[in-house]
C-alpha cells in the first residue's frame, strides 16, 4: 500500500546505511514499540538472503534497546531463540537485523494441527524458555505471535525481547541495570484503588499497610479518576453508594475485591440482585470516611497529610476510598505483557515476578491448542482478566493462591474449578478414548450461570470485541462442534499426561508452577524427548 511504501522510504531516510545493504520488500509486523520489515541482503557469495529488520521507535530508552540486543546476542541463536545478525543506528533510530523465518499465522493453522504437531510445538517452546530462563531472562510477552512456527520445515523461533526483564541472578548485565533503575524509581506497593465500570468493583491492597508512605500525587490521581467515574454515572448525589458493575464475558456479573491480607467474617457472598446498593448491604462501616464525591484534589491532599500514622483502613470491601488509602502510594509492579496471557501474580500487581509468568503464558497457549480456541481469554482490564481465570481455575483456588503472594481476593460468587479435559473436549468438539482422570470436578448447578471462557469460534483479537456467549457450546452438549473423522488427527487419543501438564502450567501459585526444565522432562514428552 501507499502507506507502507512511505514508511519504507522514511526508514531509508532515517537510517541511510540500509540503502546499500538491504532491499526492503514489505512491512510484515507492527507493534507498540517497533515495526518489522522483510528485506533481502545481497551477500558476497552471490545470493540473496532474507532478513527481518526491526525498527525500534525513536522514543525507546537506550538502555532498553541495549538490553534487548544483549538478550539476542547472549541467549539467541540456538534452542529456538532468535539471534541477531547486525544492528544499525543513526541518531535516535535503531534497526536490529535478524534472520527471517517464514512462518504461519497461529490462527490460520490452529484447527488443522494434529495432536502430534501440538506436542512438538509445545516441546520446542519449552526448549526456548529453558534457554532464556537459564540466563535469567523473563520474556514477559510469550504468545503465539512471538513464537514463530514454520510448519513445513518444523522450525521455531522465540522473538521480541523488548519487554524482557532480568531475574535477581540474571546473566544479562544490562537487565541488571534496568532492574535496579526500575527498583529505585518505584514506590512500595500499598493500596491502589481501581474503580471499574459495568461489572467489577475492585480495590487492591497489600498486607501490613500504614499511612506512613503518603503521596499527594497518588491522592490527586485517585481523586481525579473517581471524579471522572462519578461524572460518567451522571453526577447523582448518591452515586458513591452504588457498586460499579462490569459484565464478565457478557454473562452474569460478580464483584471482585482484592484487599488487605485478612479474613473478614462479615464479608458474605452476595446475590446479583443485591449488588446494586452498597449501603443496603451494610458493607460500609458507620465510621466517618471521606466521600469520593466531595473529595477534591486539594481536600484529598489535606486529608491525606492529616492522617495519623498506622491508622487502619476503613473502606475494606466497599466502593469508597478513605483518607488512609488516599495517603498511600499507588501499587507499582511490572505488568508488561499481552492481555489474555498475563499470570495471576501480574494481574494482582505482585512485586516479585519470576520466570513463572512465562510458564503461565505457555500454559495459555497450550490451552488454546487443546481447546481449538484463540484467543482463549480476552478482557478489557486486569481485574476482569482475573475473574475470567476464576471461571476455569476456580474462585476458592484463586483466593488461596493469592494469599501466597500477599494478596486477598474477595469474590461475591463461588466459581468451581473446571475439569480441563472436559472443557477442552467440549470446545474442540471431540471425545478422547483415553482413560480419563479419576478426579472429576463437580459440575455447576442449574442456578449457577456458567461464566464463559472462550469464543464459540476462533477469532482474531481485533474481532473478539463482539463477545458472544462463549461457553454456550460448553453448556449445551448438542451445540458442540463435531469433527469429521478425517480431521481428528489424533485428537481422539489425547492422553491424561497432556492435561496433567496443562494443570501444572496453569498453577495459580507461581512458587509451585512447573518450570521449563521440568516441563521438558514431563511424561507428556517421553516419546520426543532428546
Amino acid at each position: 500500500s501507499t502507506g507502507i511504501k512511505k514508511d519504507i522510504e522514511k526508514l531509508y531516510e532515517a537510517v541511510p546505511q540500509l540503502v546499500n545493504v538491504f532491499k526492503i520488500k514489505e512491512k510484515i509486523g507492527e507493534g507498540t514499540f517497533s515495526s518489522v520489515y522483510l528485506a533481502t541482503a545481497q551477500l558476497q557469495a552471490g545470493y540473496e538472503e532474507k532478513m527481518a529488520l526491526k525498527h525500534l521507535i525513536p522514543t525507546s530508552h537506550p538502555l532498553r534497546i541495549a538490553a534487548e540486543l544483549q538478550c539476542l546476542t547472549v541467549a539467541g541463536g540456538q534452542d529456538n531463540v532468535m539471534g541477531v545478525k547486525y544492528c544499525f543506528r543513526k541518531n535516535d533510530h535503531v534497526v536490529i537485523v535478524m534472520p527471517y523465518l517464514e512462518h504461519e499465522s497461529f490462527l490460520d493453522i490452529l484447527n488443522s494441527l494434529s495432536f502430534e504437531e501440538v506436542r512438538e510445538y509445545m516441546f520446542n517452546l519449552f526448549k526456548a524458555l529453558r534457554r532464556i530462563h537459564h540466563f535469567g531472562i523473563v520474556h514477559r510477552d510469550v504468545k503465539p505471535s512471538n513464537f514463530l512456527y514454520n510448519r513445513q520445515l518444523k522450525k521455531y523461533a522465540l522473538v521480541d525481547f523488548g519487554l524482557a526483564q532480568g531475574t535477581p541472578d540474571t546473566k544479562i548485565e544490562l537487565l541488571k541495570t534496568a532492574h535496579s533503575e526500575d527498583k529505585q524509581g518505584s514506590c512500595l506497593q500499598n493500596n491502589p484503588v481501581v474503580a471499574l465500570g459495568n461489572g467489577v468493583s475492585v480495590s487492591v491492597t497489600a498486607p501490613k499497610q500504614t499511612a506512613q508512605q503518603s503521596a499527594s500525587k497518588a491522592a490527586d490521581r485517585r481523586s481525579s479518576s473517581l471524579s471522572k467515574l462519578q461524572m460518567k454515572r451522571g453526577g447523582k448525589e448518591d452515586s458513591v453508594h452504588h457498586s460499579v458493575q462490569r459484565s464478565v464475558f457478557g454473562e452474569r456479573n460478580f464483584n471482585v475485591y482484592s484487599s488487605t491480607y485478612q479474613e473478614s467474617s462479615s464479608t458474605k457472598l452476595i446475590k446479583q440482585s443485591k449488588m446494586i446498593d452498597v449501603s443496603s448491604r451494610k458493607l460500609v462501616t458507620k465510621k466517618k470516611i471521606i466521600s469520593t464525591k466531595t473529595v477534591s484534589n486539594g481536600a484529598a491532599r489535606k486529608a491525606a497529610s492529616g492522617c495519623p500514622l498506622n491508622l487502619p483502613c476503613d473502606c475494606y470491601a466497599t466502593d469508597r476510598v478513605c483518607s488512609v488509602c488516599l495517603s498511600r502510594c499507588q501499587q507499582v509492579a511490572p505488568r508488561a505483557g499481552t492481555p489474555g496471557f498475563r499470570a495471576p501474580e501480574v494481574l494482582t500487581k505482585c512485586p516479585t515476578q519470576t520466570t513463572a509468568i512465562d510458564m503461565w503464558s505457555a500454559g495459555i497457549i497450550f490451552l488454546s491448542l487443546l481447546s481449538g480456541r484463540y484467543p482463549f481469554f480476552k478482557a478489557s482490564d486486569d481485574l476482569t482478566a482475573l475473574a475470567q481465570i476464576m471461571t476455569v481455575r476456580g474462585s476458592r483456588e484463586t483466593i488461596q493462591a493469592a494469599r501466597t503472594f500477599g494478596k486477598s481476593v474477595v469474590c461475591t460468587q463461588v466459581v468451581p474449578t473446571q475439569n480441563l479435559r472436559t472443557l477442552c473436549e467440549k470446545l474442540r468438539g471431540t471425545k478422547s478414548s483415553c482413560k480419563r482422570s479419576q478426579e472429576e470436578v463437580p459440575s455447576r448447578s442449574e442456578n449457577d450461570s456458567a461464566l464463559p471462557v472462550a469464543a464459540e469460534k476462533p477469532c482474531a483479537p481485533e474481532t473478539l470485541g463482539k463477545q458472544s456467549q462463549h461457553l454456550k457450546s460448553f453448556q449445551e452438549g448438542d451445540g458442540a462442534l463435531e469433527m469429521k473423522a478425517t480431521d481428528i488427527k489424533g485428537w481422539d487419543q489425547v492422553p491424561d499426561e497432556a492435561y496433567d501438564l496443562l494443570d501444572k502450567l496453569l498453577d495459580l501459585n507461581p512458587a509451585t508452577r512447573i518450570t521449563a526444565r521440568e516441563a521438558l522432562l514431563h511424561p507428556f514428552f517421553k516419546d520426543i524427548r532428546l
